[in-house]
């Protein structure tokens, strides 16, 4: 369940790209719908209805430009040219094919033949870069267009000195073909295609409604395996089979997505049969194990503490680092979340390619952090911004997302860690999950509204790119902690990691870039606005009747995979 690059309980997750992309020669990897067998132990059709969740309140936004997230619904009701696998590499979805030129810099699709938006009407080359560029537009004030920003002149048009990308560097050749020019080799590029910045929508629905046209989506707009038949922003999303996909029909009739309270308390509507799939509550992760329907797989996501360097004194690099080795994650995490989980340093999470296995925390700590040094590096910091004592710091407040009880278990424990051993009061706030991500962005460049604040992340796609360039580099709009960008004595050394970002963004030999991707990285950790504490699992617990649903560690589950879901007898 991702938002954003970060979670939202109002989804199910995030889906992931490979890395190792065919960058330098012809690509042509047209994608076959999955084995549908067993058909004879299928449930009749007014029984495919699967029964989920929504949890934490609405949907952030169901418009693929807006979206800080993505996986179900977005990816079922929407889709694009490409799509990640559940082994993260990328297969062609509304393209049949592309091809890469030789110098990694243009990109032409190839459509499918007779394509059409769940209304019936055709969908051609046109309607994909009219999609692309409205992303990229100032009007559409999309805080998540970034994930277009290798595209040729991206930041011409997102500024609004230059009118569009169509003819300039999305070009339509003719309905069925479209080129992309990119502004450097990045072995990522497709990865970020995948996005839903990318998916493709329905001109004459956004002209006939403006702003409000995802309210009007049973009229149309889409392009995926199902489209909607009702949503209210109260009770929730119904989609239905979409027979004007023509990569395959869903066996799954409908979808329903009702919203719910906590995580907890949707896990107990689960347990009584109101849904038939749910995540499970760390601390009832060793009951679920024992049950029929269990799945939990490591994943490619953590959680963290964010600080904001434009906020004092979090501006102090001594005060910052003091903050993370005052936590001893081992004990915290181990009380709290339990064992699904694991305490980490790494901003960067163990399975992707690169991993930095010799990371350490700030000062060479552990996951056990250093007490002892926190204490002085906490003094040294205080005495270096002019404050006699703690008491004349000026008050802080660490904010959470609701509806997830170990989130806040967590912070009320690491807050209460600061008060022991720093004597630090630091308020502990819990928001509404998409109330903190819009906050999130707000403090790019400000001061406010966050200051500290727990954030949580799973990736896009399997490469280092998308932890750490994509959140500390230069004008990232992920960049909430305002590294690089602040007044602190190190803010040229952040700027110098940033360039090393940059480099290793384009670097072709992959053991150079792995090497620039985890000196940063620890540069990075050292810095501490960015305290990991835990690297994620994913746990669900899914009707046995319900078949070939599944997890992966990327969080999601592929496209083409919905075409063999369905309910047995």
């Amino acid at each position: 369940m991702k938002t954003g690059k970060r979670f939202s309980w109002t989804s199910f997750g995030l889906p992931g790209t490979c890395l190792l992309v065919c960058l330098f020669a012809a690509c042509s990897n047209a994608a076959s719908p999955p084995n549908v067998s067993n058909a004879s132990t299928a449930a009749p059709a007014n029984k495919q209805v699967l029964r989920t969740t929504a949890i934490g309140g609405d949907f952030y936004t169901l418009d693929p430009a807006l979206t800080p997230g993505n996986g179900d619904p977005l990816n079922l009701i929407f889709t694009g040219l490409v799509e990640p696998k559940d082994d993260g590499t990328i297969t062609p979805v509304l393209a049949s094919s592309y091809d890469a030129s030789t110098d990694g810099l243009t990109y032409t699709f190839h459509l499918r033949p007779n394509l059409k938006f769940s209304d019936g009407t055709a969908l051609t080359a046109q309607d994909v870069a009219y999609s692309i560029n409205r992303t990229v537009l100032p009007a559409t004030k999309s805080s998540v267009s970034s994930y277009l920003q290798l595209i040729k002149d991206y930041d011409q048009v997102s500024s609004g000195k230059l009118a569009t990308l169509i003819n300039d560097s999305v070009i339509v050749k003719d309905p069925d073909t479209l080129v992309i020019i990119i502004n450097k080799p990045a072995a990522y590029f497709l990865e970020t295609l995948a996005y839903p910045t990318s998916y493709v929508v329905e001109k004459k629905l956004i002209d006939k409604y403006g702003t409000n046209w995802t309210d009007h989506l049973q009229e149309g707009g889409g392009d995926g395996p199902f489209k909607v038949q009702s949503y209210s922003h109260t009770t929730g999303l119904v989609v239905v089979a979409n027979s004007n996909f023509s990569l395959f029909q869903p066996r799954l009739q409908k979808i329903s997505y009702a919203i719910t309270g906590d995580r907890d308390s949707t896990y107990r509507a689960f347990e009584v049969g109101q849904f038939d799939l749910a995540p499970v509550p760390p601390t009832l992760n060793a009951q679920a194990k024992t049950k029929p329907g269990f799945q939990e797989v490591a994943a490619l996501a953590s959680r963290f503490i964010g600080l904001n360097e434009l906020v004092k004194p979090l501006d102090n690099l001594k005060i910052r680092q003091a903050l993370a080795l005052a936590i001893n994650k081992d004990v915290i995490i181990g009380h709290i979340v339990g064992p699904s989980v694991t305490p980490s340093n790494h901003i960067v999470p163990d399975g992707i390619p690169g991993y930095y296995k010799n990371l350490t925390g700030p000062n060479g700590s552990g996951t056990a952090g250093d007490q002892t040094k926190a204490t002085s590096l906490f003094a040294e910091g205080l005495k270096e911004e002019g404050y006699s004592s703690v008491s004349n710091v000026p008050a802080l407040t660490l904010r959470y997302a609701l509806g997830y009880q170990a989130g806040a278990d967590t912070m009320s424990a690491i807050v209460a860690a600061w008060s022991q051993t720093l004597g630090i009061n630091i308020k502990l706030q819990g928001v509404d999950g998409n109330e903190l991500i819009k906050e999130e962005g707000q403090t790019i460049g400000n001061s406010g509204p966050l200051q500290l604040w727990y954030g949580n992340w799973g990736a896009d796609y399997p490469d280092p790119q998308d932890w750490l360039t994509m959140f500390f580099g230069k004008s990232s709009q992920l960049n909430t902690f305002n590294y690089g960008q602040n007044k602190s004595p190190e803010n040229v050394l952040q700027q110098q990691v940033q360039t090393q970002l940059a480099r290793a963004d384009i670097e072709r030999d992959a053991a150079t870039r792995n090497q620039l991707y985890n000196d940063a990285e620890q540069k990075i950790v050292n810095d501490a606005s960015w305290i990991t504490t835990y690297q994620s699992s994913y746990s669900y617990s899914v009707n046995p009747k319900l078949k070939n649903w599944k997890i992966n560690s990327l969080g999601s589950l592929s496209v083409m995979d919905w075409a063999n879901v369905y309910f047995v007898q």
